[in-house]
């Protein structure tokens, strides 16, 4: 793991590997930048690929907030310190959150952008079919104070939920994603599904205007397929892909095919 002291004092952690054009690689809520380790082992010889540890994730230092501008800022100034140029964003779950947070702020250092099962609003609402209810939500949250890792678990597994997933490669991908990694302490965790509750995106989805690929599991019962579909009309240069067959994580789930797709976006 490398790290860099950021202004305030805190340090933002991150894997690296490759060369070439830069690719940074955004995991999501509860997990670490291990959860890429199988994509940086298929894409190091294309691309320099760059996975940070979100604040108060993995082996990056907590913060004050846990807000999707707070993850950001983190990000924004760790991309300027190492003076990183032409980027592409590859965001995953609350990391596509954080992509689609983070654009505004890259401007000119941004070429393309990835969102796999990403919504521009977690919960549902009136207006919003397309979100988790927010008594579910909230339950969660009360389990995560009641049993963390038994919740953990829970989580984990739902990501999976539908798919003909063999036993034994459902173990290799716990072991690396997330014994790889490291657990955020549960406030951080209660945190940031506090701001995956609270977050609405979607009145800045049309300043974004790089290209865009939206891709997204058919069984994907976290983040919702509709919220691909609002995110492919509403981007202003988006192409959506529907995997079916997949859940929550695509490159976990058929890691050569999705990283295949990948390659071919960002070439």
């Amino acid at each position: 793991m490398k790290k860099l002291t950021l202004a305030d004092g805190r340090q933002i952690a991150w894997r690296e590997a490759g060369s070439g054009p830069a690719v940074v690689l955004l995991h999501g809520w509860s997990m670490s930048s291990a959860v890429f380790t199988e994509v940086i082992e298929e894409l190091s010889a294309d691309f320099r690929l760059l996975a940070p540890d979100l604040r108060g994730h993995g082996d990056s230092d907590p913060g004050t907030g846990y807000g999707l501008a707070d993850f950001a800022a983190d990000l924004a100034e760790w991309i300027q310190a190492l003076d990183l140029r032409e980027v592409a964003l590859v965001g995953w779950s609350l990391g596509g959150q954080v992509a689609l947070e983070l654009c505004p702020a890259l401007r000119e250092r941004l070429r393309r952008v990835i969102l796999v099962s990403t919504t521009p609003r977690f919960t549902a609402a009136a207006d919003w079919a397309a979100g988790l209810p927010n008594l579910q939500v909230r339950a969660m949250a009360r389990d995560l104070k009641h049993n963390y890792l038994k919740t953990m678990g829970d989580f984990f597994a739902l990501q999976f939920a539908g798919e003909e997933l063999p036993r034994e490669r459902y173990r290799r991908i716990a072991d690396f994603a997330v014994r790889g990694g490291r657990l955020p302490e549960p406030e951080v965790a209660l945190a940031a599904l506090e701001t995956l509750r609270l977050g609405d995106q979607r009145s800045g989805l049309g300043a974004i205007n790089v290209p865009a690929l939206v891709q997204h599991g058919e069984l994907d019962r976290i983040t919702l397929a509709g919220a691909a579909d609002y995110l492919a009309e509403h981007l202003p240069a988006a192409k959506l892909e529907l995997l079916p067959g997949i859940g929550h994580a695509p490159f976990l789930s058929q890691p050569q095919e999705v990283c295949r797709r990948w390659r071919e976006f960002l070439s």
